[in-house]
């Protein structure tokens, strides 16, 4: 479901600026696809198995400090095992306003999300408010940090602004698998394939100072992108692999990734 306190899916028939975003076969495939991708989805990752948790002590410790509140942030390359991990935890997530953004909040509330919807081009403020408000509220709460579309991992201000708004860490969740698809996307977005062994990395949190601004908050950004990273390592490490989206150089596609 959605939940009542976000931006509304959109009403296809009500606005006429937001009707051009959709097609005439849309409202069938919004009403029949995401439920039976998300069935497909808990099939398909259930056959993946998780063999280690890097972190786990220092992320129940963060959650002890906070009441049991956070701010989990990964990369858009790693947000295919998300969509199975997080729905059990019940995740609060922001999903843009546009027409992908439709198809992936109505599957994303199928797998056990809840949306609220917006993003840094658009909608952006009245969303972080919403996050902020279920954040305080005792959710917790999952942020992309450098999607929806990038730079692929360089971190936005976004999940920053709901930590320091809401006083709680920011803890990014990263993965990585023996085995995986690398897609030709802006950043070379990853899924794992079928029976994978999967390795799970819960980052040092990062606590955003109340206060913070300017110089001192881009720290804070900064630290966050940098664990993101060692994280995303580590995950791929643990397999013997580095940086498994790596592929040659196109001259529309360029060879992407920290060093």
């Amino acid at each position: 479901m959605t939940y009542k306190l976000t931006i509304p899916i959109y009403n296809m028939e009500k606005q006429s600026s937001h009707k051009s975003l959709f097609r005439w076969y849309d409202p069938p495939l919004l009403w029949g696809l995401p439920p039976l991708v998300a069935a497909l989805i808990r099939l398909f990752m259930g056959s993946c198995r998780v063999i280690v948790t890097e972190g786990a002590e220092r992320h129940n410790e963060a959650l002890r400090i906070s009441s049991g509140k956070a701010v989990y942030v990964t990369w858009h390359q790693r947000m295919a095992y998300h969509f199975y991990y997080g729905g059990f935890k019940g995740l609060s997530l922001m999903v843009s306003r546009s027409r992908d953004g439709e198809y992936a909040a109505r599957l994303a509330t199928n797998l056990g999300f809840r949306c609220v919807r917006g993003s840094s081009t658009l909608g952006g403020v009245e969303a972080l408010r919403a996050m902020i408000k279920l954040t305080k509220g005792g959710h917790l709460t999952g942020m992309l940090a450098d999607g929806p579309q990038g730079p692929a991992r360089v971190a936005k201000i976004g999940a920053l602004a709901i930590a320091r708004a809401a006083g709680i860490p920011l803890i990014g969740v990263l993965w990585g698998a023996d085995r995986c698809w690398v897609l030709n996307s802006w950043d070379r977005y990853i899924i794992p394939k079928p029976f994978a062994k999967i390795s799970i990395c819960y980052s040092p949190p990062v606590w955003v100072p109340q206060g913070a601004r300017g110089e001192e908050l881009e720290l804070c950004r900064r630290r966050l992108e940098d664990e993101l990273n060692k994280g995303t390592t580590w995950c791929d490490g643990f397999f013997g692999r580095e940086r498994p989206w790596r592929k040659v150089k196109t001259s529309d596609m360029p060879e992407i990734g920290p060093i």
